[in-house]
């Protein structure tokens, strides 16, 4: 049974804010990818519709390396990188959350779980 909670989060600045309902008692991932490692990003995948982006839509620029299947979104103004935009192994639109952007959320409590994304 999952347990979905509503949180708020986005960049350091404010100018990137959405909600998103997720189940923080899941693994989150930790990913060794050479783009997570470099910007410590801990990851809950939600689908699209958990997700609405409240502000700063205007703000975000794309980065996109490799198989070019996710889009790596970050603040042009500081540079956080709070969500992602990709499709899942299913085909369905989702959204990776960086779960350290979201407010009042106790890192420590959460289940993580490591992924080599380095070697794939």
């Amino acid at each position: 049974m999952t347990e979905l909670k509503s949180y708020e989060g986005g960049c350091h600045c404010g100018k990137v804010r959405y909600s998103v309902k997720l189940d923080l008692s899941k693994p989150t991932v930790a990913c060794n990818c050479s783009i997570c490692q470099k910007t410590g990003t801990m990851l809950s995948f939600v689908p699209v519709e958990n997700f609405t982006l409240k502000s700063g839509e205007k703000d975000l620029t794309d980065y996109q390396f490799n198989k070019k299947v996710i889009h790596h979104l970050f603040c042009s103004t500081c540079g956080v990188r709070s969500f992602a935009r990709g499709t899942g192994p299913d085909g369905k639109e989702m959204r990776a959350i960086n779960v350290r952007c979201l407010d009042g959320v106790e890192l420590d409590s959460l289940n993580v779980m490591k992924f080599n994304g380095r070697d794939r």
